[in-house]
């Protein structure tokens, strides 16, 4: 059975911004491409530990096993060596895709404390959306007990839109809570 995100997608969101941008064709119609996860371990140097729990709430949050970052060269000021676990990363493609972003837009998000919205100025200029999230814990999946230190994560979400307001539009539609300017 296909994710209900997707399913909205094609029934409804597709349909709405072929007339919304006159497209002629259903390919011409932004779509999600893929979702990156990356948590950045700067303690991972001195807590070896740290690098096995990141992974795997990581992996608690997207369903799918994260892959541990390393260093791709030595920084003596920042104390790192080359190959050095620096980080956790997981790239969400397909159904999982869509359940994670229905879960991060419909569940996590009204969690975070005085949300107002994401800001719109996260749109790269090609209709790509980045949010930095402060801790893992407004996933409803992560058990608070479990958690040994909280960490911050960075979204990111790739879509085929040309620019960013087909980018917006199409996040807006499938949810995503924009921020109301106050002007």
């Amino acid at each position: 059975m296909a994710p209900r995100l997707k399913e909205r997608y094609r029934n409804e969101i597709v349909p709405e911004l072929m007339r919304e941008f006159s497209y002629r064709n259903v390919m011409q119609v932004p779509r999600v491409e893929k979702i990156t996860l990356n948590i950045g371990l700067g303690e991972a140097r001195d807590n070896a530990r740290a690098v096995e729990s990141a992974t795997a709430e990581l992996a608690t949050i997207s369903g799918q096993k994260a892959v541990v970052t390393k260093a791709k060269k030595a920084i003596a000021n920042f104390k790192i060596r080359q190959n050095m676990p620096i980080g956790a990363a997981a790239t969400l493609r397909g159904d999982r895709m869509y359940e994670f972003l229905d879960r991060m837009v419909n569940a996590a998000l009204p969690r975070i404390r005085d949300f107002r919205g994401v800001p719109t100025k996260a749109l790269d200029g090609r209709g790509n959306f980045s949010l930095g999230l402060r801790e893992q814990l407004i996933f409803p999946e992560i058990d608070y007990d479990k958690v040994d230190k909280i960490r911050g994560l960075q979204v990111n979400i790739v879509t085929t839109a040309r620019n960013d307001e087909e980018g917006r539009r199409l996040l807006e539609m499938m949810g995503m809570p924009f921020a109301k300017d106050r002007t």
